[in-house]
């Protein structure tokens, strides 16, 4: 069966918050979407539900009386949902067998209802939309970080993530998997911080622990596997999960071959030289002050700077294009790489709580320039994109997208340079009676046909 056909809901369950009802809503769904994203810390859905009003039986002075769902389990807020849904195809070109969206092994793993919106009712039924997240997101807004830590910061995520104070209760068997290893001893206090905004604080100031490269820069995101504390130089060096091919029909006319199709897409960004620009993606100037040793310091961060740490040849790159930039004016010899484009200040970060050293608490000189090059530059290209649905791609995944060569005059098949490997930044997989398919955001930081190192 193709991707794109309609899913199988094995199992849609909701309970009440006092546990003593639960309903199965699999004949009342409209449509169900699940969302992940690297830049959120927790996964969300949306579920569209229309009933009847004979859904929840209540006893009432000893009688049965069947109510709505909205009223009679009632809807609060909060209520855990078990999803199980199974969808057709295949997850990747050799045949791999889907596993499939699973949020029902136990409670830790359900959704949890958020809110409640979109309330239609009238005399023989009602339709609402159930907003869910994860319990870890509830859980993040109990909880606070109040201690002092001081140790490598893949370190401190891990404890943060097990700690039973906060609550996360990552299980502490899968934290080699979850958190990439990071250099350098970062000193800090919580202060009653929530902890999402400690999690995604700690990696824009993570560094993979491996000598040289332009690597700073992690991401803190959630998936259905849970929980991933990762660099972006290591999610894009990663193989690609799906290769996926723009054509207008199919390969055969007698079986259906869609399920590695491209459907649509749209390509939302690229090079966006001003923006790059205003935020210092290619150079910019970096004023520093000490207030240990009172000493002010300035220097320049570049792309193209061979010398520096954060140079390009050190990065990762998903394509192999190289970048280049035209001349500040038709008779200047600099290019857009060789002048400041913006000026950053900063006060040196010496720690908290901590005696007093002359080394500063985060190696600010050698690293800020990465992370903020690898941020902006990731985005250089932004393409949204419709597939047959496959519950097997994850948020961070690396695909191969291939778009065909519109020149009449070239012999290739595919154009060398849109297509290539790109990172999944944000994903929805939608469910309907019907049919299913999974929309992405898709980034990259170069053209290119063939990724890896540069």
């Amino acid at each position: 069966m193709s991707a794109s056909e309609a899913s199988s809901f094995e199992k849609i369950l909701i309970e009440s918050n006092d546990q003593k009802r639960s309903v199965d809503l699999r004949g009342g769904i409209v449509s169900i979407d699940y969302y992940e994203d690297i830049l959120s810390p927790t996964v969300t859905a949306k579920v569209r539900v229309i009933d009847t009003g004979n859904t929840v039986i209540k006893k009432e002075t000893g009688d049965e009386i069947r109510r709505g769902l909205y009223g009679g389990l009632p809807l609060r807020g909060g209520e855990r949902i078990e999803l199980k849904i199974k969808d057709q195809g295949k997850a990747n070109l050799e045949g791999k067998e889907k596993v499939g969206l699973n949020f029902s092994s136990d409670q830790t793993l359900s959704l949890y209802v958020s809110s409640v919106t979109q309330v239609l009712q009238e005399t023989q039924r009602e339709s609402f939309l159930l907003n869910l997240v994860s319990r870890e997101a509830i859980t993040n807004e109990t909880s606070r970080v109040y201690k002092r830590y001081e140790n490598i910061i893949s370190e401190t995520v891990k404890k943060i993530l097990t700690d039973p104070l906060i609550g996360l209760n990552v299980d502490k068997s899968k934290l080699d998997d979850i958190v990439e290893p990071t250099k350098g001893i970062y000193n800090f206090l919580g202060n009653i911080k929530k902890p999402f905004s400690v999690l995604v604080s700690l990696a824009s100031k993570s560094i993979p622990d491996k000598s040289g490269g332009a690597t700073a820069g992690y991401v803190f995101f959630q998936t259905q596997d849970g929980f991933q504390f990762k660099s972006i130089d290591k999610l894009i060096s990663e193989k690609p999960k799906a290769s996926y091919t723009y054509k207008e029909v199919n390969e055969s006319s007698i079986t259906r071959d869609d399920d590695f199709k491209i459907l649509k897409f749209t390509v939302d960004k690229n090079q966006d030289l001003v923006e790059n620009l205003r935020m210092g993606s290619y150079v910019f100037k970096r004023l520093t002050f000490n207030p240990n040793t009172f000493q002010f310091k300035q220097d320049i961060h570049s792309y193209n700077d061979k010398n520096k740490s954060s140079k390009k040849d050190s990065m990762n790159h998903l394509g192999t294009e190289e970048l280049k930039f035209p001349k500040l004016s038709d008779d200047a010899k600099l290019t857009l790489d060789k002048t400041p484009t913006r000026v950053l200040a900063q006060v040196v970060d010496i720690g908290a709580t901590s005696d007093i050293s002359q080394k500063p608490n985060y190696e600010i000189d050698n690293y800020l320039g990465q992370n903020i090059m690898r941020y902006n530059l990731i985005n250089t290209q932004n393409l949204s994109m419709t597939i047959p649905c496959n519950t097997d791609l994850r948020a961070g995944d690396v695909i191969e997208c291939r778009f065909p060569n519109i020149s009449r005059e070239d012999d290739q098949e595919f154009d060398d340079l849109t297509s290539g490997n790109y990172m999944i930044k944000e994903l929805c997989h939608h469910f309907e009676a019907k049919r299913s398919f999974t929309s992405m955001k898709l980034i990259r930081d170069t053209l290119g046909f063939y990724g890896g190192e540069s």
